[in-house]
């Protein structure tokens, strides 16, 4: 048994190994461009692609689409002159089925090379190696497991009828028994939501793939998710069998010098950079909020606003710092995208300026209320409303009201409602429903946003005077 468990502990390294050096989109070319086909190749007037919603292939924030594949196809799309006629699947095997009925050109998603999906699918494109990792706390800056015959006797929670549960099941097999599994209910627990878990100390462990443990553990950095559990698993894009000389255009665009600094950001900005926001306590005893204090006095009443529920934003959205900017791009004091300030006729490099990114707030904030007066009538509820779409955008809120119909809550009332409607969807079970439009949403951020706004402005409302 010995010999058995050193020989798999063995495996699983030289896997980890191997995912490490071709993680997402490190690996490129995937059918070895032929430079024949590729020089022959005219790229299409309008190119058709498929992709899937996800929280990093592709995701809508604050009416901008955005996505590690969605922002590498884009990319392909421009500089080859193309117009991007960019469609979303429910599943996999819609997206195949589309390639399939000739709808699409290309599948711009994680497709797994695997013997039956090569039966309908050419590989090319971003190669991506992903194993199956173990998600633990940190206990002092060091993962507690480091192999897997110390997970006998530990609980490891995983979603029910999934992957993860199979791989860790067989792996309880390969080592002995011993490690206790406990399944959750996909429909109301899901990936991320046992990461987060983890995090908060509510379960010891889980099992994830490694891209989205990766990606996960930029909101999370007191997690560890470097043991590797599972032979590697290869995917990239996809054309049609009979569009080999569309699959070496593509890969030779992928093996350009270009293509690869873009692909070399995406991965430091979807993968690596820190996306976490420490607590930070607030004094509040010096008698004021910010050296902003006047100009939250200014523009609030434009908004109806009372101006510490204004400073409270900017507390929350920038911790008071005008040169601050976002993982996804934001800037400023109030974090204004730089789509809505060229919406606002207002230059994008103005935008570190205090009073003009409060403007610019303001008139965000103003168009968001008229937009959600007629779902929420009560100008106090809709309160909640408002903050809420201007941390993820309007769209995910009316997908968030539509659900609440459905599904039984007060479509009129946020806290437990709403905010639990808008939770859905990050499952995909609810972000492919049919009443839901704009797809995934990291909805725990946004939730705790409204809440961290709501909480920091009561505390000033008892300590600031107006």
């Amino acid at each position: 048994m010995r010999t058995i468990r050193l020989l798999f502990m063995a495996t699983i390294a030289a896997a980890a190994l191997t995912a490490c050096s071709g993680n997402r989109g490190d690996s490129v070319g995937t059918t070895r461009a032929d430079s024949t086909l590729a020089d022959s190749y005219v790229f299409p007037d309008t190119l058709r692609a498929v992709t899937l919603f996800g929280p990093s292939s592709y995701f809508i924030y604050r009416g901008e689409p955005m996505g590690y594949d969605y922002t590498l196809l884009d990319s392909l799309a421009r500089e080859k002159g193309c117009v991007l006629d960019l469609k979303v699947a429910r599943t996999m095997s819609a997206a195949v089925a589309m390639l399939d009925s000739g709808k699409v050109d290309l599948i711009a998603a994680e497709v797994p090379i695997t013997r039956h999906y090569q039966q309908y699918v050419l590989p090319c494109g971003p190669e991506n190696y992903t194993t199956q990792v173990l998600v633990q706390p940190k206990v002092h800056g060091r993962p507690p497991i480091t192999e897997v015959t110390d997970l006998v006797g530990q609980e490891v929670y995983v979603e029910k009828d999934s992957k993860y549960l199979r791989r860790l099941q067989n792996l309880n097999e390969e080592v002995g028994g011993g490690i206790i599994i406990h399944e959750v209910d996909g429909d109301t627990l899901i990936t991320e939501d046992l990461i987060n878990m983890v995090s908060d100390g509510k379960i010891p462990l889980t099992i994830v793939d490694s891209d989205i443990a990766r990606l996960n553990a930029t909101y999370y950095p007191d997690l560890d998710v470097g043991m590797a559990v599972s032979f590697p698993q290869r995917a990239s894009w996809a054309v049609a069998p009979d569009e080999e000389g569309l699959a070496a255009a593509i890969d030779r665009w992928f093996g350009s010098e270009r293509a690869s600094a873009i692909n070399l950001a995406l991965m430091k900005q979807y993968f690596e950079k820190t996306k976490f926001s420490p607590t930070v306590r607030f004094d509040f005893s010096k008698g004021y909020i910010s050296r902003y204090d006047h100009l939250f006095k200014k523009y609030a009443p434009n908004v109806g606003w009372d101006w510490r529920l204004m400073a409270a934003q900017a507390f929350v959205e920038s911790k008071f710092k005008p040169n601050a900017r976002s993982w996804v791009g934001a800037r400023g004091l109030m974090q204004i995208m730089p789509s809505t300030a060229r919406g606002y006729r207002t230059p994008v490099n103005r935008l570190n300026n205090p009073e003009t990114s409060i403007q610019v707030a303001t008139r965000l904030i103003n168009d968001l209320d008229g937009y959600l007066r007629a779902y929420v009538p009560s100008d106090k509820e809709r309160l909640k409303f408002v903050i809420a779409a201007y941390n993820v955008g309007i769209a995910h809120v009316y997908d968030a009201i539509r659900l609440a119909q459905k599904y039984g809550y007060d479509p009129q009332v946020w806290d437990d409602n709403v905010s639990k409607a808008l939770m859905m969807k990050m499952n995909p079970k609810y972000y492919n429903d049919p009443v839901v439009r704009y797809g995934y949403c990291r909805a725990t951020e946004t939730v705790a946003y409204v809440d961290r706004i709501t909480d920091f402005y009561e505390q000033a409302r008892r300590e600031i005077h107006a």
